[in-house]
């Protein structure tokens, strides 16, 4: 008798712990059977709904917020074909399974079915659409910098490289490797690699130049120039780099909604012959009575663009810096300044200050930021984009695109359907990555978030600002040691001055 009763009580545990698993499998890995309906699109960090994305970018993984959300279970479906599924504490897709599903449904539409389990019960929202552009990324990944949201003490910084197809990051050089140093603003030529630059600000200063493996460290300064050679620009070429010449000063606000202020106190453009080290100084660019800023060229490389500003006492009239966008033509093979400047956006006249040009490479539009005053916007809440049309000379703010906070860096990718660009809008502190699809009229789609594997957590304890981003066609090939060797040795390339 106690034996029937041990066998009978032995099945019925078995049977339980089967239910149980059962019940387990189909509550987290299961589309779930019942579930309340939700009139009512989910909230989700990152908001993807509505956005353009091309086709291979990593997976736009997100979270479903709220306190009490203890799982989700995402179903995508493509309107060409094709799904997959995803389910945990977030959705969490399958790399080779979502690069499949983008590229089945370039031109078309992905949907998302959300259900999340909130106080024990689950929910099903409506769903939300994203699109899958016809216009490939054409770029391998991002390069950008890393930086604590500091002024005057950081600790490790440094730039980095992200494989856009998936969320793979590595340094390109970091300044532990090269103590004290911050390492600045970089560009390569056209997002290709093979021609690099950037600045060491620092005890061990000077200005980095790759040239397909090649590097030189040229000596910060000249006595001939203002300053250090910074934000650079490469001519479509590969013949000359662009850079501006500057004195950087910061100080700090006594009010509260404004914390710091980066100003010039003078500053101009020169142009940079690698392949002979000599500056051109031309002096349509050089002028004393204004702060010439931000030089780029034209895809053609016949024209220059750059910002400039009348020169003012700073920082008694630091409000009065405001910059206007100019061009001047350019000859290849001199490096000199051909023409007379034309101002082709006057931000002045509408009591502003426009920066950061970057010319599409498709040559048909000008990408600039605009602010009250400056040319710092990152440190400006009401800082926006704007888009210059260069064939109609009109110009818009990207209503698309901006936001409350501070919008500002961008660059574009190589087949000008794509941009990235920084902004504040999360919290107002720390700048993040956002990307944009670009169509021939100009029209920007819907601004996503750089994609990270469970984005609500990296987001959260992320403790730098992404920092002057640009698209790389491949990756960095950079020997970090010998490059950080290098910057620590006082051995520096001379620059020259070209006279004629």
């Amino acid at each position: 008798m106690r034996k029937t009763i041990n066998k009978r009580a032995v099945t019925i545990l078995s049977l339980l712990l089967a239910l149980s698993f059962i019940t387990l499998l189909s509550s987290c890995g299961g589309r779930p059977s019942r579930a309340t309906q939700v009139n009512a699109l989910p909230h989700i960090f990152p908001d993807y709904a509505g956005t353009t994305i091309p086709a291979g970018i990593a997976p736009l993984d997100f979270n479903v917020v709220g306190d009490d959300v203890d799982g989700v279970f995402v179903e995508v479906k493509g309107s060409k074909g094709g799904q997959l599924e995803a389910h945990g504490d977030y959705a969490d897709f399958d790399v080779d399974d979502w690069h499949k599903l983008t590229e089945e449904n370039k031109g078309g539409q992905l949907s998302f079915t959300v259900f999340a389990k909130e106080g024990g019960e689950w929910k099903q929202y409506r769903d939300f659409q994203v699109n899958v552009s016809t216009d490939p990324l054409g770029e391998w990944g991002l390069t950008y910098r890393l930086i604590p949201p500091g002024y005057e003490v950081y600790g490790k910084m440094g730039i980095y490289q992200r494989d856009l197809s998936n969320f793979d990051e590595s340094a390109i050089l970091e300044n532990t490797a090269v103590p004290g140093a911050c390492l600045n603003c970089h560009t390569s030529n056209q997002t290709s690699p093979e021609q690099f630059t950037f600045h060491i600000r620092g005890a061990n200063g000077g200005t980095l130049i790759s040239q397909k493996g090649n590097v030189e460290i040229l000596k910060a300064k000249n006595d001939s120039i203002k300053g250090s050679m910074v934000y650079p620009y490469w001519h479509p070429s590969g013949q000359w780099v662009a850079y501006s010449t500057n004195q950087t000063h910061q100080s700090f606000h006594a009010v509260r909604s404004e914390r710091i202020e980066v100003f010039d106190q003078a500053s101009d453009v020169l142009i940079y012959h690698p392949s002979t080290h000599q500056l051109v100084l031309n002096p349509d660019v050089m002028t004393k009575d204004h702060y010439e800023n931000y030089p780029v060229f034209s895809p053609d490389g016949r024209t220059l663009y750059f910002v400039s500003s009348d020169a003012w006492d700073i920082p008694a009239n630091y409000k009065r810096i405001k910059y206007n966008i100019c061009r001047v033509g350019f000859d290849p093979q001199t490096g000199r300044t051909v023409g007379k400047v034309d101002t082709i956006f006057n931000a002045r006249a509408m009591g502003k200050s426009a920066n950061h040009p970057r010319p599409s490479y498709n040559g048909r539009f000008l990408l600039f930021t605009m602010s009250d005053y400056g040319c710092f916007p990152i440190w400006h809440k009401e800082a926006d984009q704007w888009l210059l049309d260069l064939q109609t000379m009109k110009a818009r703010p990207l209503t698309e695109i901006n936001s409350r906070n501070t919008d500002s860096w961008h660059n574009w990718s190589r087949n000008s359907h794509w941009i990235v660009f920084t902004s504040r809008r999360i919290n107002g502190y720390y700048t993040q990555l956002y990307l944009a699809h670009v169509d021939n009229n100009g029209r920007m789609g819907k601004p996503f978030l750089l994609p990270q594997r469970n984005p609500g957590q990296y987001y959260d304890r992320l403790l730098n600002s992404y920092n002057t981003p640009d698209f790389t066609l491949e990756p960095v090939k950079l020997d970090a040691r010998k490059a950080a060797n290098g910057i620590i040795d006082k051995k520096r390339v001379e620059t020259k001055i070209k006279l004629f």
